[in-house]
């Protein structure tokens, strides 16, 4: 089928809840991808931050193809060699004791939630502004953007939103009913928004002091995305617990709730769960995928090429007034624009690179972290056209 005939069907079978952009996908290696016209793009998006090991990576590919002919499903009454191995593996990598499995970032934050009033024995959340949790009914009350939550009234209780970065608005919320503050580390769907300096530093403090738990929303900075295996270990906070999906495997579904063992500890037998969480298969592609980061040195190749991406970036911002702020960490990266830059996306489509528009005015870059310096180069030069035509 081309482009038009897999369009038309969609339009017919499939609910209408995505903005999609006119283009049908077949293949990827590394951060190409090929329509199925044939035409080929450098991947700046990776499904949104999943295929942090670069598309149909031979490692992953093979876990999963050896792990499907042996054992797809158990579910948990039963344990399973994968499980374990790739929950050792995870924790060893992070600076967490606990692990438990689930399919997505929204379970991720509903679990982390969930484990949050269970310890503490109090409901109530401090979430922030401008933030992203999910579309799951209690995600979307946590997050901080009404766009997502209009309609779809009346929302879950129990969360007081603040603006994201301000310590002062989180002290006068805590009450005595506060269990946690849940924060993204960066926020990404609101525009690659960074924390100020300090700001998680004094937050954890704060916490500590108040007697509250501190949670990070990784879903979108964990798995090598900022330079480090987490973006706690990128900005030196270690929050009680952590919520984790999209590049935690590969590019399979999946997602994971990491916490200290006093405060894992507090789930009891019947207290959450999940019928496909940590399947044999997820895991085997997370083990995989995750051994890919750790092998090639992907981490340290984040750092190095988000840097260059970053520095070019900021070379355009040098050349067009459009451009008004450059920022994020890692391969993590976004430039704020004077204008709506969703027909930017389309342009750059059509010189064959993949991007985003977040938050209206923000053109977002989440290339796989396996992307090379020749292709960022590419890149750069393909939104250096864009820019022009919108400059002139």
């Amino acid at each position: 089928m081309n482009t038009e005939e897999i369009m038309a069907l969609d339009k017919e079978y499939v609910m209408q809840t995505y903005g999609r952009q006119p283009l049908a996908l077949k293949k990827g290696n590394g951060s190409k991808v090929w329509d199925v016209e044939g035409n080929s793009y450098i991947d700046c998006l990776a499904g949104i931050a999943v295929n942090n090991v670069g598309h149909a990576h031979p490692k992953v590919a093979e876990a999963i193809c050896n792990q499907a002919r042996e054992l797809i499903h158990t579910s948990n009454l039963y344990y399973t060699q994968q499980q374990v191995e790739f929950a050792k593996l995870l924790v060893d990598s992070s600076p967490h004791d606990l692990a438990f499995f689930c399919n997505s970032g929204a379970e991720a934050v509903e679990g982390a939630i969930k484990l949050a009033r269970k310890f503490t024995g109090k409901g109530e959340i401090i979430v922030m502004n401008n933030s992203f949790h999910g579309r799951t009914m209690t995600a979307l009350a946590a997050t901080g953007q009404k766009k997502y939550q209009k309609g779809f009234g009346p929302l879950a209780p129990g969360f007081k939103h603040v603006p994201y970065g301000d310590l002062d608005a989180i002290k006068k919320s805590i009450s005595e009913e506060t269990a946690a503050v849940l924060v993204e580390a960066v926020q990404g769907e609101g525009g690659v928004v960074l924390p100020p300096e300090g700001y998680l530093k004094n937050l954890k403090e704060l916490c500590g002091e108040e007697g509250i738990l501190l949670i990070f929303d990784e879903v979108q900075t964990g798995m090598g995305r900022t330079g480090e295996m987490f973006a706690s270990q990128t900005f030196n906070v270690i929050p009680d617990i952590a919520a984790l999906a999209k590049g935690i495997a590969g590019g399979f579904p999946m997602g994971a709730i990491l916490a200290s063992k006093e405060v894992g500890g507090a789930f009891q037998p019947g207290d959450h769960a999940a019928t496909f969480g940590g399947g044999p298969l997820a895991c085997a592609a997370g083990k995989a995928s995750l051994n890919v980061i750790l092998d090639e040195n992907l981490l340290s190749k984040t750092k190095t090429n988000g840097s260059y991406f970053k520095s070019k970036l900021e070379q355009l911002k040098d050349d067009y007034d459009i451009i008004k702020q450059v920022r994020g960490v890692g391969l993590m990266l976004g430039i704020e624009m004077g204008l709506n830059c969703a027909d930017m996306v389309n342009d750059m489509r059509e010189r064959g690179v993949l991007v985003n528009c977040t938050a209206d005015k923000v053109l977002r870059f989440l290339p796989p972290l396996v992307i090379e310096k020749e292709q960022i180069n590419v890149v750069i030069s393909a939104l250096n056209q864009v820019l022009k035509k919108y400059s002139d």
